[in-house]
């Protein structure tokens, strides 16, 4: 029953997803998983909705809230801890921690972001002319690309961050 019920709304639940991901600052696929799991959760709890269809753009319009919300509440860092000089063993093992972090968290990153990131993140200091013509993409649509990669790569190292600092 639940395979046919997950076959039934893939397509339904694809051309949602796609249709209002990116108004959210999401990717269609990570707001798909979202809808599965809910829907998973809800076949536990409460079995099959009565009207799948219904159920499921409700579900898509709800996560898209969510997310909104979720990133306006997100706020970026004033800015870095002051650097004193003094780099004892702890700070550097900490400080290269960080980095292996960021640079797993870019590898990880959906479609051409990982490279979009590295060519930012480049010593090289590129301009975006320069990234544009790497990457094959027009120079006008670097920015929307790289705010979605940024927006990706905050929600993969929002996890990480949590779990290291805690709450409080």
């Amino acid at each position: 029953m639940t395979h046919d019920l997950v076959a039934a709304l893939r397509p339904l639940l694809t051309a949602e997803a796609s249709a209002e991901a990116y108004s959210a600052g999401t990717e269609p696929g990570d707001l798909e998983q979202a809808v599965w799991l809910r829907l998973l959760e809800r076949l536990d709890a409460e079995g099959p909705p009565l009207d799948p269809e219904q159920w499921l753009r409700r579900a898509v319009r709800s996560e898209v809230r969510r997310t909104r919300r979720t990133s306006r509440l997100e706020r970026p860092y004033a800015g870095e801890p002051v650097d004193d000089g003094d780099r004892d063993p702890e700070q550097l093992a900490l400080t290269a921690a960080r980095g292996r972090a960021l640079r797993e968290a870019v590898r990880r990153l959906p479609g051409r972001c990982p490279r979009l990131m590295e060519a930012l993140l480049s010593p090289e200091d590129l301009t975006y002319r320069e990234i544009a013509g790497e990457l094959g993409i027009s120079q006008g649509s670097l920015g929307p690309e790289r705010s979605r990669c940024l927006g990706c790569l905050r929600r993969l190292l929002t996890p990480e961050v949590a779990a290291r600092w805690g709450r409080g």
